[in-house]
């Protein structure tokens, strides 16, 4: 069995590509739900920031996701706590495994913000289901345009993934990620 190692994270700005893309019809797949688990998926309205950026590290941290990790906590509820901003947990036999962050841009577009997976999650077969779920809510309150962003630093078929689902590369750049060093992890960990 093969297993999945992170990235190492660089001393410094590390550049990366980053891909948008977007989505103009909603997703004609339709997914069983996986079979022999217990799912659920909620709306977490006002989510506590700390249960919040225990979710984004426990997804992200393979992915290098360190932009909301940097937040105050007043910058991180205006954010989470903006109507716009929606943030779903999937439980998977009663304990998380997963988000996805929805933020509507304007009256014709919104856009996937995050979406992810614990790594106790994977090899479930949720992956496609619930991105198709992440998909279905952006698509609820019938914008024109549905975006998302991937980087060279997220899962290997992360863009691909994408494509499959029904979205279409429209623009890419360069851009700088400074990564978290060990002392900062441990230091935002020691601030939980």
């Amino acid at each position: 069995m093969t297993t999945m190692t992170s990235p190492q994270p660089a001393e410094g700005p590390v550049r990366i590509q980053v891909t948008t893309l977007t989505m103009s019809a909603p997703p004609k797949q339709s997914l069983p739900m996986p079979v022999n688990i217990q799912t659920a998926i909620m709306r977490v309205p006002e989510i506590p920031l700390a249960y919040y950026r225990f979710l984004y590290l426990q997804v992200g941290r393979r992915w290098q996701w360190v932009d909301r990790l940097r937040l105050s906590d007043e910058e991180l509820t205006a954010v989470l706590h903006d109507e716009r901003n929606c943030v779903c947990v999937l439980y998977v036999n009663g304990a998380p495994a997963g988000f996805f962050e929805t933020r509507t841009l304007d009256d014709e577009t919104v856009e996937l913000s995050h979406f992810g997976l614990f790594e106790r999650a994977l090899g479930l077969g949720l992956g496609k289901w619930f991105l198709l779920q992440a998909l279905y809510a952006c698509w609820s309150t019938s914008p024109k345009l549905v975006t998302v962003e991937t980087n060279n630093l997220d899962h290997p078929r992360a863009l691909q993934l994408y494509q499959q689902f029904g979205f279409s590369p429209v623009a890419t750049r360069e851009a700088e990620q400074c990564p978290l060093s060990e002392a900062d992890l441990l230091a935002l960990l020691n601030s939980f």
